[in-house]
């Protein structure tokens, strides 16, 4: 007795609740063409309402073999597996890039919703400020040690910052607003600052002809008084002198008109002022050799250790110091 085989045109059609019920593409001539359309499993109730077509019934490879069929499934159960044997084809589920966002999202409701984490319900976006910090650093320290793994794994967890204070946000009485209108601002304001991209703006020919519209965009959409109105005040102390002064230079400000004075912060200023202007980013400058002090301390110590010494005194410092270049 020959194997039973599934008539042309039968197939198997993915779907993946996450995306609503839009069939495939590909599955659509299929569908039309079809003698009979059913469900599978692991589709959702609003799923199965939306198709309107029946559950598969256990002879359904019997029939597919006399007309061509489609099943409409959410996974390949043992029906869809039957089909695929007798020779079905299956059409995939689009997977566009940003799906699994959505299970985050699901992710973060059940976990601050009632019966979720009573921890996660306690939250406020001040109690969550210190995460956002300590991850931003975290995941900076991935980057510097070109740490993919670590790297992948921190973008996550600044990710989740941005999903908790959204879930947190569409809480609230007075101006509720959630991770989609967050990503909807996104959309808007990438869009609108690169007309050279979306629109026929042909005054950008090169990356600083971009960054001088950008900065002319953003002033437009945020009306702002002073050039120094967007500022982050609460970045480090060094970063925010190279920000103001970025500020200051486009605006026609001259570097002896800078902070400058012989105080300790005016200097400190003054430095990371003339190292912006002078293309190098201070931050970046200062971290770089706080960096390799903190190696050649460790070198220093590891040196102590092996010589079998006590704690160094200030000359054994100066000693160890000057021969533990990292």
């Amino acid at each position: 007795m020959s194997e039973l085989r599934v008539a042309g045109g039968t197939a198997i059609v993915l779907v993946d609740d996450r995306l609503g019920e839009a069939l495939p593409a590909a599955a659509l001539p299929l569908v039309r063409k079809a003698a009979a359309v059913f469900a599978g499993t692991g589709l959702s109730v609003a799923a199965k309402a939306a198709l309107d077509v029946p559950e598969a019934p256990q002879d359904v490879v019997e029939r597919a073999a006399t007309a061509p069929t489609v099943l409409i499934t959410g996974e390949i159960d043992a029906v869809a597996e039957s089909l695929r044997a007798a020779g079905a084809a299956v059409v995939p589920a689009p997977a566009p890039a940003g799906v699994e966002l959505l299970d985050a999202v699901t992710v973060m409701d059940r976990l601050r919703s009632p019966g979720g984490c009573p921890w996660d319900a306690e939250q406020d976006h001040d109690s969550l400020r210190q995460y956002l910090v300590e991850e931003t650093y975290e995941l900076l320290d991935a980057i510097a040690e070109k740490d993919r793994s670590a790297l992948r794994e921190e973008l996550g967890d600044v990710l989740l910052q941005v999903l908790f204070h959204a879930r947190v946000a569409a809480e609230d009485s007075e101006d509720p607003f959630d991770v989609d209108a967050v990503a909807a601002g996104l959309v808007s304001k990438l869009v609108s600052r690169h007309p050279h991209v979306f629109a026929d703006d042909t005054t950008v020919l090169d990356t600083e002809s971009q960054h001088a519209r950008w900065e002319e965009l953003k002033q437009q959409e945020k009306q702002r008084e002073s050039i120094v109105d967007g500022v982050a005040l609460g970045q480090p102390a060094v970063a925010l002198a190279a920000k103001l002064t970025q500020r200051a230079d486009r605006a026609g400000i001259p570097l002896a008109a800078m902070p400058s004075g012989e105080d300790t912060g005016s200097a400190l200023f003054a430095l990371a002022a003339r190292a912006k202007l002078g293309g190098i980013d201070p931050e970046d400058a200062l971290r770089e050799v706080a960096l390799q002090f903190a190696e050649r301390i460790r070198a220093a110590e590891r040196r102590a250790r092996e010589a079998g010494g006590t704690a160094p005194t200030s000359d054994d410092w100066r000693e160890l110091l000057s021969g533990s270049d990292a």
